[in-house]
């Protein structure tokens, strides 16, 4: 492939086949990837401990039902 330099643009090169405008700054990218990458392991770790709540919540629940059930058998 040819690229041709962008004006003013450093960073910029036009592809002479497609005509496509390619960045050509790593740094910046390899910045973003990192910055995408911390968000979606923060986003994960949300999701886990959601998840690990509604568990939780579900097992009190259970357990809270059957303490009913104990105290209601108990009372006959």
């Amino acid at each position: 492939m040819t690229y041709i330099k962008v004006k003013d643009k450093n960073h910029l090169e036009r592809d002479k086949f497609s005509n496509a405008i390619v960045n050509t700054d790593v740094e910046n990218y390899e910045k973003y990837l990192e910055t995408y990458r911390q968000k979606y392991s923060e986003k994960q770790k949300i999701t886990n401990l959601e998840n690990e709540m509604n568990v939780i919540k579900n097992d009190l629940s259970e357990i809270k039902n059957l303490l009913v059930s104990l105290i209601k058998n108990e009372s006959y």
